[in-house]
Parts: C-alpha cells; sequence; structure tokens
C-alpha cells in the first residue's frame, strides 16, 4: 500500500507520534511517501526521517494521503491532491478538528482499520474559482468557502450578484462567503449562515455585516453559476480569501464561481458522523437543564 503523508510545519510537540506512525507504516509494508516542505520541516527535528520517497510535485500515485494538523492543514492537502482524489484521512494536532477526525491517542486503532480497509468515505463537493482579467489568486478550488472581504475598514463593499446570469442583488456591506455544506460550519456560521448537512447538494451566499437587515443568507443549488462583481468609493481593492488564503485584486473584478467537476474523498471515522460532530465540536447538549 502507497501512504502519502502530508503536515504542517507546527509538530515539534508530536514528533514521537509521527515517527511511531511511521515505524507502524513501515511494519506493515507501506510505500512511505512525504511532501518536501513537510519532510524538511522534519529534518530540522530529527537525525533521520524514514520515508521511501520524497513528493516534490502534485502528481503522484497513492492508496491513501494522510494529513497531520488541524483543518488548515487538511484545506491545504485537499487542494494539493485535488483532482487526483485519493482518500485522504486526517490526524488532528490543530485545535477543533472537524475535517481532520483521527486522533494520535488511537494511532494503532487507525492503522488498523486504515489497512483492512473498514473505514468509510464521504465524498465532498469543492468551489472552482476564477476570475474576469489577468488576477492571480491564491488556490482554483474551494473546499470550504470563499470570501470577498473589504482591503480597509473604512469602505462599504457593493457587491453586484448574479446567478445563473440572472441579477439576484447588490449586497451592501463588510463582504460575502459563498460556503459549500463543507464550510458552513466554519466562517459561514460565524456570520449567522446555515449550518448544511454535508450530503445536501447546495451552496450558501452569506453576507458579512450588511447594511440592511433583510439581506439575509440564501441557500442556492449547487449547480448555480455564480458571478460578483465588486465596487467600493472609498478604496481600489478588495480581498479574495479562498479557504482562508487571501490576495488583494483591484475593485471591479468579477468573481466566477461553480461546482467542481471533481470531489475530494475524505477518510471518515467510523466512531463519528455528522451529528456526534456537532454535538461534540459545538457543544450541543452541553447544558444540562
Amino acid at each position: 500500500m502507497r501512504i502519502a503523508l502530508f503536515g504542517s510545519r507546527h509538530q515539534s510537540y508530536h514528533l514521537d507520534n509521527i515517527v511511531r506512525l511511521l515505524d507502524n507504516l513501515s511494519a506493515r509494508g507501506a510505500y512511505i511517501l512525504m511532501e518536501e516542505r513537510f519532510y524538511n520541516y522534519l529534518l530540522t527535528l530529527l537525525p533521520v526521517v524514514n520515508v521511501d520517497d520524497v513528493l516534490s510535485e502534485n502528481v503522484f500515485q497513492a492508496d491513501y494521503v494522510i494529513s497531520i494538523g488541524g483543518d488548515g492543514t487538511f484545506l491545504r492537502t485537499a487542494t494539493q491532491v485535488g483532482s487526483l482524489q485519493i482518500p485522504i484521512a486526517g490526524i488532528n494536532t490543530g485545535h477543533l478538528g472537524y475535517l481532520a477526525d483521527f486522533s494520535f491517542e488511537n494511532i494503532d486503532k487507525f492503522v488498523d482499520e486504515l489497512f483492512g480497509g473498514n473505514l468509510p468515505i464521504d465524498q465532498r463537493s469543492l468551489l472552482e474559482v476564477s476570475t474576469n482579467g489577468n488576477v492571480s489568486l491564491p488556490k482554483r478550488f474551494a473546499l470550504n468557502d470563499v470570501a470577498i472581504q473589504k482591503s480597509s475598514s473604512a469602505s462599504m463593499l457593493h457587491m453586484r450578484t448574479r446567478i445563473n446570469g440572472k441579477e439576484l442583488t447588490t449586497y451592501l456591506g463588510d463582504g460575502l462567503i459563498i460556503s459549500t455544506p463543507t464550510g458552513s460550519t466554519a466562517y459561514n456560521l460565524s456570520v449567522g449562515g446555515p449550518i448544511i448537512h454535508p450530503a445536501c447538494s447546495c451552496l450558501v451566499v452569506s453576507p458579512i455585516a450588511a447594511h440592511s437587515l433583510t439581506m439575509r443568507p440564501l441557500v442556492v443549488s449547487d449547480e448555480s453559476a455564480i458571478e460578483i462583481t465588486t465596487e467600493s468609493k472609498r478604496s481600489e481593492t478588495f480581498r479574495i480569501s479562498i479557504d482562508g488564503k487571501s490576495v488583494a485584486v483591484p475593485m471591479g473584478t468579477t468573481l466566477h464561481l461553480k461546482k467542481a467537476d471533481f470531489k475530494v474523498h475524505i477518510v471518515q471515522n467510523a466512531a463519528h458522523d455528522f451529528a456526534s460532530t456537532l454535538r461534540s465540536k459545538l457543544m450541543w447538549g452541553a447544558d444540562s437543564r
């Protein structure tokens, strides 16, 4: 079995567990590949990193990808793996861990289930992002969300929004979030957007600090083609954030969003489901009254 490892560069407290994981995989005869930047980071902390190959490009073959870090690392891994559609398992060493659903505490059981083929795999849709003109974006795909945000605190944005070529409205406010069901529990939730079950085929358009209280989050089909042209009278640029990676772009830029033609395959922890994740991460039911 070929296993590719990706990770964040903040793992000094988890070195023993990473070595244990590598030893466990090697003992089972796995061919281990490792992302180059993660490999170089580990070499600054360990005398040797026992892998079979180092990945310098995003095109490779593997049966599974393991992401070691938080949800941010998982999002980066998902966009790097992209259309290869290799199942990704996340080992959480971050904070919340919505997507990174496994832990080092049960690493032996995780490896047993991985090699036994007993772990369920969920398919999640992504947003494909493009713009008019020669605008360089930090990413082309988003698993969680795409956000339009102000570059300065003084400028209210005018975001003319069209769905399938038809006028929706011009949102006035600090920004706009277009979220997948996977991302509905992220930035979208913090601005009052709805939680969407990952099996639903939809997107959420949620305004940030809308100038009018009647501008509420809107759920649309994920077959929709969304166009957003952003203007402001007091600023020359605004920011486009794709899964947390942002770039400043000129006012007047039109953002085009649609569902990507491939899905990310996420290895699920069989002990968890969507409802149990909401209960544990959002502390539903914690109030005993």
